[in-house]
């Protein structure tokens, strides 16, 4: 037997040699799930990374979360992101700097309707996460796009994912000075409200 075989045998029974995950859960979003204004590695999205290591070694996950992204900059990307990745799982979390923006709901309707369409038509499943809006445009407009999420999931035949940070951001000590993301304490409840929805689809069988 040569060297190279030897060195073969000598990685497989290395620590961490084990296949790589083979199946992966994309995240669609913007500034919540991107960890803005975070250390490296305590957004929800790393820490979620992090359990399932332990809950679902099989799996990894692809953050695509941009920093001030709308649902429109998010279709110009989901696509893309599809065909790199052929992820298994898809969670949306999009909306939020729409709502910032005053776009009309019906826009936001269409584009986050769009997404989920594209993302199952992937095969991948689908959480879509309700989009956090603030009074700036009043009480009817606020009103109108929190139930976005839930009628697009009830259309697209995709999961509803209550608001994840509305709780959050009412909680003394969870927000960082802006008043709109949560610090690192906040990220863990940011998970923790995310968590259910996930844990139950992680059943790997690959593409």
């Amino acid at each position: 037997m040569d060297y190279r075989m030897w060195s073969l045998l000598l990685l497989l029974c290395l620590p961490g040699a084990a296949a790589a995950a083979s199946c992966s859960l994309l995240i669609l979003g913007d500034s919540l799930s991107s960890g803005y204004g975070l250390a490296a590695g305590q957004g929800w999205v790393d820490r979620l990374q992090a359990r399932m290591r332990d809950a679902a070694p099989d799996w990894r996950v692809v953050n695509a979360s941009v920093s001030g992204d709308t649902t429109q900059n998010g279709l110009q990307r989901l696509g893309p992101a599809l065909q790199r990745q052929r992820p298994q799982g898809v969670l949306i979390e999009l909306g939020g700097n729409d709502a910032l923006r005053g776009t009309p709901p019906e826009q936001i309707r269409r584009n986050l309707a769009k997404l989920a369409r594209q993302a199952k038509a992937s095969g991948a499943w689908v959480l879509l996460l309700e989009p956090p809006v603030l009074p700036n445009y009043g009480r009817a407009y606020a009103d109108a796009v929190a139930r976005l999420a839930a009628e697009v999931a009830r259309s697209e035949k995709v999961t509803h994912v209550p608001c994840f940070v509305c709780e959050v951001g009412v909680k003394p000590g969870m927000m960082q000075p802006d008043g709109i993301h949560p610090n690192e304490k906040g990220q863990a409840a940011l998970l923790e409200a995310v968590w259910p929805y996930v844990r139950p689809r992680l059943q790997c069988t690959g593409k």
